[in-house]
């Protein structure tokens, strides 16, 4: 059932790390959550939690918190998880080897159903229960498997090519691993996970952590050096 009023990008970009959290929390037998315990265990604050929620048309029972069970069906319905949805990978190098064989994604309500390369010595190998296709192949493979998301784990000089391709095949859903911006048309939505970007931001707090750590470092060998610390000196007496 699609609504009529939308739900802010920032809100459906929480909702998976929501949706983690919860799915964690009725692992070990938890039943109902209080917003400032799920804001917690979701890395924000609870107003926000609660705003979110409000977009869901959920608000939870004062003193008594949210259900979790029925949240956790009330996202699944919103990010459209009540279906496994079909996922075609394209590359199948160590990237995207590593996707084939992830388990997770069955969890979280995808199905990877096809593997693609354009490499004619691939093609035919067994990867799991799959056997590559060659990139020809795509548009047959979408077709007949009704694959709704591609996944391009290709070099950079290949993403642009083998996102045209996607979008000729009719998927308008794309995730982008390759370090590459693509340019696709209006109504294909693409999603890009760069990680030497990832890394390079890690990279960044390292370094602002080690620059403060060493800020202090010195700061503590200046207060021990002789003379450093202040001394009470007593009051001269006057006459």
């Amino acid at each position: 059932m699609v609504r009529d009023r939308s739900i802010p990008e920032a809100t459906v970009g929480r909702l998976p790390v929501y949706l983690r959290a919860l799915v964690d929390l009725a692992a070990s037998g938890t039943t109902t959550v209080s917003s400032e315990a799920l804001a917690d265990a979701a890395g924000v604050n609870s107003a926000k939690v609660r705003k979110d929620f409000s977009h869901l048309g959920s608000y939870g029972t004062r003193g008594v918190g949210y259900d979790v069970a029925y949240l956790i069906h009330q996202i699944r319905r919103e990010l459209g998880l009540t279906q496994h949805w079909a996922i075609v990978i394209v590359g199948i190098g160590n990237l995207g080897h590593a996707l084939a064989n992830y388990r997770g994604f069955a969890e979280r309500g995808f199905r990877v159903a096809a593997l693609v390369d354009d490499d004619a010595a691939k093609v035919g190998e067994r990867v799991g229960e799959l056997t590559i296709h060659h990139l020809d192949d795509l548009s047959d493979l979408v077709l007949s498997l009704d694959i709704a998301i591609g996944v391009i784990a290709t070099p950079a000089t290949a993403v642009q090519d083998v996102a045209d391709r996607m979008v000729a095949a009719g998927l308008r859903s794309i995730l982008n691993f390759a370090p590459a911006m693509v340019n696709v048309p209006p109504g294909v939505s693409v999603r890009k996970v760069d990680l030497a970007v990832e890394l390079q931001i890690l990279a960044f707090y390292e370094q602002r952590k080690a620059t403060l750590a060493e800020v202090k470092k010195r700061g503590r060998a200046v207060a021990d050096l002789p003379g450093a610390r202040t001394r009470t000196v007593p009051a001269t007496s006057r006459s």
